[in-house]
């Protein structure tokens, strides 16, 4: 996994609770150190072992860890590909052009890069599915993201994001709906 990821979740870690927190959850991990490098690649299970030790210091399923670190990574993620969106883009069409933009650039930039694979269908302009597919199998990252550009986008009261199968599979299939401005968020799509 890009180390940008890691430095990311050092931060998040750090924001949410303090420096120590960081410090204690790499030790309970079992790395060797807390520190990584933007430029490199690291073993998966680091990510792994650290959202794991996490999940069992707070009490947290990792699943909505990953989610509540998808949400805050976007931000940093915007800023990072602001050259490859358009401004006229929402959070719909980032979802539907993610693939073929940012995407490919990652794994362009280093032969060991591999984001998962989003298959996004746009079956109508408020609506599409996503079907994540990755051996990491943290679907629930992916869910996080869309519910932060959501939030980024201002949209987060009028975007409905569903996941149809379990967020931690190989494949992941996630609706995702824009309601008609004014529209209140009832149950399902």
């Amino acid at each position: 996994m890009h180390g940008t990821v890691f430095i990311l979740l050092k931060r998040y870690v750090q924001t949410q609770y303090d420096h120590s927190t960081w410090v204690r959850l790499v030790e309970a991990a079992g790395l060797t150190s807390g520190d990584f490098d933007h430029k490199e690649v690291y073993p998966d299970e680091h990510m792994y072992a650290l959202v794991g030790k996490a999940a069992q210091m707070t009490g947290v399923p990792a699943n909505e860890l990953h989610e509540k670190f998808g949400e805050y990574l976007v931000p940093d993620l915007m800023y990072m590909y602001q050259k490859l969106i358009q401004p006229n883009w929402k959070t719909l069409d980032m979802i539907e052009h993610t693939e073929n933009t940012m995407h490919k650039k990652v794994r362009s930039e280093h032969a060991k890069n591999s984001p998962p694979v989003l298959h996004v269908v746009r079956h109508s302009p408020d609506k599409l599915e996503i079907t994540y597919v990755s051996q990491r199998r943290m679907g629930a990252l992916a869910v996080g993201i869309v519910r932060g550009l959501a939030t980024y986008f201002d949209e987060a009261d009028r975007i409905v994001v569903e996941p149809e199968t379990s967020e931690n599979g190989e494949r992941v299939l996630i609706r995702v709906q824009r309601l008609p401005a004014g529209l209140p968020r009832v149950g399902s799509m």
